[in-house]
């Protein structure tokens, strides 16, 4: 059983970031009555592959909320993928009521070429993970999906591949990549359809 009462949110950041990106959102969040657990993702740089990374985030939200409450996840940029992963193929939808994905590279992104390590090319365009994921998407049908994009992303190459099919795809005109996590657009949207 869970010690943490209420909403509960799971916060997961991306590519080479901390927790400490969502730390304007956190707060917002827990002044509503949430219960926020950042996860570390470890490596930062995806280096053990996206799959790693997604187990270790099933295992440290079973011990933050317990194996079976209620979450919704908001993830940044690599880290929905991340949660995709865990959602889809690791049991988490059956759990979940909410992904938010914040600028995700849904199609995968031309800037992962640039990087050498197994995250990177998990998130290369037509890479086997991203076909993984396409293929298993009907296991998020009971799950709010809401991808929240900017045309602008320099870091997303194209900016549309983090349009996804099965979201409401939302666009904000945010001059760069991580900026999406303060401006006040997306945050107060996303504070409105978590605490709903």
């Amino acid at each position: 059983m869970s010690v943490y009462p209420g909403i509960k949110v799971v916060l997961v950041h991306g590519f080479l970031d901390t927790g400490w990106v969502f730390r304007r959102m956190k707060l917002r969040l827990e002044r509503q009555g949430a219960a926020c657990f950042v996860p570390r993702l470890r490596p930062n740089d995806g280096r053990g592959g996206l799959e790693a990374l997604a187990s270790n985030l099933k295992r440290d939200i079973d011990m933050a909320f317990g194996p079976s409450a209620r979450i919704r996840i908001v993830a940044f940029s690599m880290g929905g993928l991340v949660s995709r992963h865990y959602l889809q193929l690791l049991g988490g939808a059956g759990r979940c009521e909410q992904l938010l994905t914040i600028s995700s590279p849904h199609h995968g992104t031309a800037t992962a070429r640039l990087y050498p390590s197994k995250g990177a090319r998990d998130m290369r365009p037509g890479s086997a993970f991203l076909r993984r994921l396409h293929a298993t998407e009907a296991t998020l049908r009971d799950v709010e999906l809401v991808s929240y994009r900017t045309p602008m992303d320099l870091m997303i190459l194209p900016a549309t591949s983090s349009i996804w099919g099965p979201a409401l795809n939302l666009d904000f005109p945010v001059l760069l990549h991580p900026l999406m996590l303060s401006d006040e657009d997306v945050l107060g949207d996303v504070e409105r359809r978590v605490m709903r």
